[in-house]
């Protein structure tokens, strides 16, 4: 398996106002670009070619990898002009595959950070002849999620929908949102339409007599698409909890990028991430968040699972508890803001002008 398609058009709206001006994808976790851990994992385990399918903020992708050499891949481009769903965004980028019919294609999603073993899903696809391998997790409360059961052997049985009483709960298998699809497999979805892989392209191969092969394992396994979840992705990959080629340092309970300034009289842990350009002042104490480049913690501030967007800035004694600052946000000294409060960006708060019990609708 030497393609992929990286499928990037999502518009991350549960991650606003993060995404305002960044596609998901590209946000930072970890230090680098999200994309960018994926990139690696992917051509570490082979990949040399990957069509990436873009949509929103689309220009973003190119203008920070390129053609993809600096990582060793080649990169190419496709944008939807109108909503294709999964499957159709497949489809759309696979007219620029290079694979034969029954040559094995890696598909991803770009919000999943993931320690699946790629190259052993590749194998495992290609010993079994299977037309779909999917990546399938387990996870403690499936309800929020599609169930996906299989036989002792691993075929696929069914594609369930989020179940909604205790009885509907069969498995607590997921779709974890990577595949390797045999590629002539990928060509009969339809083309040029809104295609669901999960409602219409998987089911569809189950009743025509497909075989759709289940991989479960134990591997780390989280969706970046909550704030909640971006913050702890971040930090495990500092932290070690999850391993990366494209970490850019050493493991540990901070990573401070060169450019970045943090005061010795600033407490740094949790695996927080301060990017560069920003600047920690003394006294602080940052705790398992993201300081996006440019951003201030001014001195005597608590920040904790905290994102500080970039050119953002907090002021002195304030207090944010799983917040969310956007881009050039300016926080005034001492304000102590509600717990998952997000402020949009460039948004002014006053000193003292948060003292409420609600998160703020930015």
């Amino acid at each position: 398996m030497s393609e992929a398609i990286l499928l990037v058009g999502g518009k991350g709206t549960r991650l606003r106002p993060l995404t305002t001006f960044t596609p998901k994808p590209l946000l930072r976790v970890g230090g680098v670009p999200f994309l960018t851990h994926q990139l690696a994992r992917a051509a570490a385990a082979g990949v040399t070619r990957i069509v990436l399918a873009t949509s929103y903020l689309a220009e973003l992708f190119e203008q920070e990898y390129g053609d993809g050499s600096r990582l060793g891949l080649e990169l190419v481009y496709v944008t939807e002009k109108e909503p294709l769903g999964t499957g159709g965004a497949i489809r759309n980028a696979a007219d620029h595959l290079k694979s034969g019919p029954g040559e094995p294609v890696l598909v991803f999603n770009g919000d999943i950070l993931s320690g699946l073993d790629i190259a052993g899903l590749r194998a495992g696809h290609w010993a079994s002849g299977a037309d779909v391998s999917l990546h399938l997790t387990r996870v403690p409360d499936p309800r929020a999620f599609g169930l996906v059961p299989t036989d002792a052997d691993g075929r696929v049985q069914a594609f369930l929908e989020k179940p909604e009483t205790a009885e509907e709960i069969v498995t607590d298998q997921i779709n974890a949102g990577c595949y390797v699809f045999t590629r002539s497999v990928i060509d009969t979805i339809p083309a040029g339409r809104e295609v669901s892989v999960e409602r219409e392209t998987f089911p569809g191969l189950l009743r025509s007599g497909g075989f759709l092969r289940g991989v479960t394992d134990d591997s780390y396994w989280l969706d970046l698409g909550t704030p909640t979840a971006f913050v702890k992705g971040s930090a495990d990959l500092v932290r070690g909890l999850i391993d990366s080629p494209a970490l850019p340092g050493a493991t540990g309970e901070a990573l401070v990028l060169p450019g970045a300034q943090a005061h010795e009289q600033a407490i740094l842990n949790g695996g927080t991430v301060i990017c560069e350009g920003a600047v920690v002042e003394p006294g602080a104490v940052v705790e398992g968040s993201v300081v996006l480049p440019g951003a201030r913690i001014a001195a005597d501030t608590l920040v904790h699972r905290s994102v500080v967007g970039r050119q953002a800035s907090i002021g002195t004694g304030s207090v944010l508890r799983e917040a969310v600052i956007g881009d050039g946000a300016q926080v005034g000294p001492h304000n102590e803001l509600p717990a998952g409060v997000r402020i949009a960006c460039g948004v002014e708060l006053p000193a003292q002008a948060v003292r409420v019990s609600a998160p703020i609708a930015a």
